[in-house]
């Protein structure tokens, strides 16, 4: 089956899932709802709208994983549209480690796939996939198996400083998926679309002890039947002033607001049915302001 005819076959079992999954799964179909009235200000008929589009995207992405060995110079030549032009030649010139940070946007599980072929452009360390791991063995050993199929190594998130700490020493790409909730202890609090939510500080963590540069990179399907990879300037590290804890804390807003972007622009590719705002700060916890002095 040639990779347009997959892409399509995606598409179509992607949307009759979703329309089932928003049939069957009515808690997760109002959470949905109750959340992108209350963080995109839209009435309940455009919230309804954008949710079940949502439950349609999500599906396709996860039936996307099968994609990812598939990601070979052609499929990139028919079906990727670069934003901006030179986004793919700015991973490649890029003479510093990256941290490159996305979400479960579009389709976010090809991206294992193109930063797999990226590597092959450049011989520069393996290209490195942060993950959380399934609670089925059996099936995070399958799922680890295909976001690697295209070259990149997957890594679970509980045992990946040193994996990346080693990549980013050899001036190598590790990408993170940030915009999930996360446990208090991993956290640093700040807005996120309108209300205060735990974001993940790891990535901040390794990119500041790394010395890297971060790099917001997402992938989203288009008009055209293919998808648009869309990278954003990145930050770098080593530009940064303050204390340790400031710098992190620019490092987590930076990626955070890059998120924010990429959600209100493609409302309806975003995983709306996530628990996002599901960790929230006690008395006493510091929240971090959206602008920083």
């Amino acid at each position: 089956m040639g990779t347009k005819m997959t892409v399509h076959s995606s598409k179509v079992l992607g949307s009759a899932l979703g329309t089932v999954m928003w049939t069957c799964l009515p808690k997760r179909r109002k959470l949905a709802i109750e959340a992108i009235q209350r963080h995109l200000n839209v009435n309940s008929e455009k919230a309804i709208e954008i949710g079940k589009k949502s439950f349609i995207h999500n599906c396709r992405s996860f039936l996307e994983i099968f994609l990812v060995p598939k990601v070979n110079k052609q499929f990139i030549d028919d079906l990727v549209i670069q934003d901006p032009e030179n986004a793919f030649r700015t991973f490649v010139e890029t003479n510093s480690p990256i941290i490159a940070t996305t979400a479960h946007m579009g389709a976010w599980e090809v991206l294992a796939g193109l930063l797999g072929e990226i590597g092959t452009i450049k011989h520069r360390a393996q290209p490195l996939v942060v993950v959380r791991t399934n609670k089925n063995k059996d099936l995070n050993e399958l799922i680890f198996k295909l976001r690697g199929g295209r070259g990149a190594a997957v890594l679970s998130h509980r045992n990946a400083v040193f994996g990346v700490l080693r990549s980013l020493k050899k001036k190598g790409i590790a990408a993170f998926l940030v915009d999930h909730n996360t446990k208090r202890k991993e956290a640093i609090f700040t807005d996120f679309l309108g209300e205060t939510a735990a974001v993940n500080s790891g990535p901040a963590f390794l990119a500041l002890r790394g010395k890297a540069v971060v790099l917001p990179a997402f992938l989203v399907r288009n008009e055209q039947g293919g998808y648009t990879f869309i990278i954003e300037p990145a930050l770098d590290t080593e530009t940064l002033e303050g204390t340790r804890e400031e710098k992190l804390q620019q490092i987590t807003r930076f990626y955070t607001d890059a998120v924010e972007r990429i959600v209100r622009k493609y409302p309806e590719q975003w995983f709306w049915m996530h628990k996002r705002w599901k960790t929230q700060p006690k008395a006493g916890d510091f929240i971090l302001p959206r602008t920083m002095s």
